[in-house]
């Protein structure tokens, strides 16, 4: 309301002003052509002016808009295919978030060519064909994307690579992220990708080298890299046993690998069998003892009395490690069996039957069994082989056997 009365009283001021000036400034207008002429006052002829103007000036516009009206109709059209387009685009989406595979392809594919987004349409059809296993559908959707939009390469290849996998085409996904990683080597996308790709294919060396580049984009957890890391050198130590130059190898890999792995029981017995095959079982010796000092494990002192170097020297090695552990059956094992490599027979008797006192094994059993036999004492020698049978059985798995009567 104040408004209102506001622009009452600018409009009455206003029209009290030009009043006064069309009384204080007298004058006229006069236009003669040939004989004839036209004469009003200054005023009126102002009024006329700028009505003529602003008429003209509408008259252009008219005009100008009516000059291509094709091209407005045809503009207007675009623009309403467009927006429909848009609409099944996000139709086809929804669809495809709710797994309505078929609804979600045909959607999508026919709103591509009138979309703002054809990317995004052939991209999001091409998984939709995907998942109902039309997987030629798939691809040609894909090389539709790949022309539809420029500088699209990445994506679409991204997206191949990551059909390719779930099909567990492991080959041609790598082959597709090799040539990925030229480009874009850092991608976080591309580097998930391609750990998918070289477990498939089981490409350790390719893991391997992979893994910083995971570590440093946080797109692996602690847990799994640790796992990880652990699966990568064991598997590649394994293989360098089985290449020419295997001790050169491994101890390549032991001294690339991370600190954390190298008390790992496995790795450390993968590393010491390479340099006993090696001939260096002195360094693998060294090894082992320097582990057990760390890391106490029956699978390393087992392997300690198989060991080849100095027996003399291992067995006082041994002993004092009893001092610490004396009811340990692996190490009274262990050292049966130095005493056996150092001659000391009655010795190795008592450190087999203590170990077996501790821990009744089919092992040990036929270390004694085998030991009494050489010794002559053939009855012990007996009693023994039967108690590593008895106890060999025991660790078989229950299976149907025959009896008396269907022999």
């Amino acid at each position: 309301m104040r408004k209102l009365i506001l622009f009452i009283i600018i409009g009455l001021a206003l029209g009290a002003l030009m009043g006064q000036l069309m009384l204080s400034v007298p004058g006229y207008w006069l236009i003669r052509v040939g004989d004839t002429s036209v004469q009003t006052s200054f005023w009126f002829g102002l009024l006329l002016l700028l009505a003529m103007f602003l008429v003209f000036h509408f008259v252009l516009r008219a005009v100008w808009r009516l000059r291509r009206p094709i091209t407005r109709m045809r503009r207007w059209n675009a623009q309403t295919r467009n927006s429909q387009a848009m609409r099944r685009t996000v139709q086809g989406l929804v669809a495809l978030a709710e797994g309505r595979w078929k609804r979600a392809e045909r959607s999508l594919t026919r709103s591509a060519r009138d979309s703002s987004t054809p990317l995004v349409n052939y991209l999001s059809a091409a998984l939709a064909a995907h998942y109902q296993g039309r997987f030629e559908q798939s691809e040609a959707l894909l090389r539709q994307a790949h022309g539809s939009t420029e500088n699209a390469d990445s994506a679409v290849s991204l997206v191949q690579a990551q059909l390719m996998l779930d099909r567990q085409q492991y080959e041609q996904a790598l082959a597709t992220l090799t040539r990925l990683e030229q480009q874009m080597p850092e991608h976080p996308q591309l580097l998930k990708l391609l750990k998918q790709a070289y477990l498939g294919v089981g490409d350790w060396e390719g893991i391997r080298r992979l893994l910083p580049r995971l570590e440093r984009h946080r797109l692996i957890g602690e847990d799994e890299r640790a796992d990880l890391e652990r699966r990568t050198y064991r598997t590649l130590m394994r293989q360098a046993s089985q290449s020419d130059n295997e001790l050169e190898r491994v101890r390549s890999l032991w001294s690339d690998m991370p600190d954390h792995l190298s008390s790992d029981v496995e790795l450390i017995l993968l590393h010491v069998g390479a340099l006993q095959r090696a001939g260096d079982s002195a360094q693998a010796e060294r090894q082992l003892r320097q582990a057990l000092k760390s890391h106490w494990d029956t699978r390393l002192i087992r392997h300690y009395g198989t060991l080849e170097v100095d027996p003399n020297r291992q067995l006082v090695t041994a002993e004092k490690w009893l001092q610490e552990r004396p009811n340990d059956p692996e190490l009274l094992m262990t050292l049966g069996r130095l005493s056996l490599r150092n001659a000391y027979w009655g010795k190795a008797q008592e450190y087999f039957e203590a170990s077996h006192r501790q821990r009744p094994s089919g092992e040990v059993c036929a270390e004694l069994a085998r030991l009494y036999a050489n010794l002559g004492e053939h009855s012990k020698s007996q009693f023994y082989y039967r108690k590593s049978v008895e106890l060999l059985d025991r660790s078989l798995p229950t299976l149907p056997q025959p009896s008396e009567h269907t022999r």
